[in-house]
C-alpha cells in the first residue's frame, strides 16, 4: 500500500526565517574551529559556523604579528582554532584572534610546567641590570640575576639557549620568573647516586661541618663524616676554596640535601687528620675497597 506524503513548499523566504530562528550566539572568549575561505590584505575570513564569516585581522594573526603573507600562514581550506575576540556585529560578524589564543595556551603551558617542576629551554633575547630577559613560549619572561647559574657576564648571554625552570607565572599581572639555577640544580640532582665520587670546592666552613660545590650542587660534609677519629674542628682539616674528594652517602630530594662523607675513603682511622692529600691521591682505590661499608650502614 503506497503511503501519499505530503510536500509542502520550501520558499526562500522560509529558508531565511529558519535561518534566523537558529541559534548562532558566540561569546567573547570562546574557542571556536573554522575554515579560512578568503584571503586578503587586512586579515582572514573563516568560517565558523555563524550566520556570516568570522575575520581575523592580521594582527591577530600569529604571536608577534604576520611574518610571512597571508596565505602561506593560513591556506584556503585549512582548519584552525580561533578564539573569540568581539560580540556579533550587526551583520552577525564576530572578530577572531590566533595571537591570543596562542598566549592564553602559552600561559597554561607554563602554568603546567611550574606544577610539574618541569625544566625547559628558552633563549636570552636581552639583559638588564637585574637579570636576563628570555623568549619562553613564545612569551617574555625573565630571569633574575640571582637565578642564573653564570653571571660573569649577561651581555654573552644574548641569543643562547638557558635551562630553566617557571618560580612564577601569573597570567592576570603577564608576570613570568623563571631560573636557571634551579634548572641546572635539578639537573645535577638527577646526575647524583649514593656511592657517588665527586670533586668539589669547599665554600663554606662550620663547627658542624664543610660545604662542598660540586656539579652546580652543595652537599653538607658533616664532622663526624670526615674522620673515623673525633674531629674538633672542621679547619684542622679543610680550609675554603680547598678542592677535595668526598663520597654521596645519602640524598634527600624533598628537603634538597646532599650528604658527604670523607670518613669511608679512611682505610685506618685518623688519616684525614694526619694525611688527607695521600687519601684524596688514591679515593678511587680506597672506595672500591670500602664501597660496602656505605651499603652495610
Amino acid at each position: 500500500m503506497n503511503a501519499t506524503t505530503n510536500i509542502q513548499p520550501f520558499s526562500a523566504d522560509d529558508f531565511a526565517n529558519a535561518l534566523a530562528e537558529h541559534n548562532y550566539e558566540f561569546a567573547v572568549g570562546q574557542t571556536v574551529r573554522g575554515k579560512v575561505v578568503s584571503v586578503e590584505s587586512s586579515g582572514i575570513y573563516v568560517d565558523i559556523g555563524a550566520k556570516s564569516l568570522g575575520f581575523l585581522p592580521i594582527e591577530e594573526a600569529t604571536l608577534s604579528g604576520a611574518s610571512r603573507s597571508n596565505s602561506d600562514a593560513f591556506p584556503i581550506g585549512n582548519e584552525y582554532e580561533f578564539l573569540i575576540i568581539s560580540s556579533q556585529n550587526a551583520d552577525g560578524e564576530v572578530k577572531l584572534s590566533v595571537r591570543r589564543l596562542l598566549f592564553k595556551q602559552a600561559w597554561q603551558t607554563l602554568r603546567d610546567y611550574q606544577a610539574e617542576s618541569k625544566v625547559f629551554e628558552c633563549r636570552v633575547i636581552g639583559t638588564n641590570s637585574g637579570g636576563v630577559i628570555v623568549d619562553s613560549v613564545g612569551l617574555r619572561g625573565f630571569v633574575p640575576r640571582s637565578h642564573l647559574s653564570d653571571t660573569s657576564d649577561l651581555a654573552k648571554l644574548i641569543g643562547k639557549i638557558l635551562p630553566v625552570m617557571v618560580l612564577d607565572a601569573d597570567e592576570t599581572r603577564k608576570k613570568l620568573v623563571l631560573s636557571n639555577r634551579q634548572a641546572a640544580k635539578l639537573a645535577a640532582m638527577n646526575q647524583i647516586a649514593k656511592g657517588q665520587l665527586v670533586t668539589g670546592k669547599v665554600t663554606n666552613i662550620r663547627p658542624f661541618g664543610a660545604f662542598v660545590e660540586f656539579s652546580g650542587v652543595s652537599g653538607l660534609l658533616h664532622v663526624k663524616e670526615m674522620s673515623q677519629k673525633p674531629v674538633s674542628d672542621p679547619t684542622r682539616i679543610f680550609q675554603i676554596n680547598d678542592m677535595i674528594k668526598a663520597v654521596v652517602v645519602d640524598i634527600d630530594e624533598s628537603r634538597d640535601r646532599i650528604a658527604l662523607s670523607t670518613k669511608i675513603l679512611e682505610l685506618h682511622a685518623g688519616e684525614m687528620l694526619d694525611n688527607s692529600a695521600q687519601v684524596f691521591a688514591e679515593a678511587e682505590e680506597r672506595l672500591e675497597k670500602n664501597i660496602s661499608k656505605l651499603w652495610e650502614a
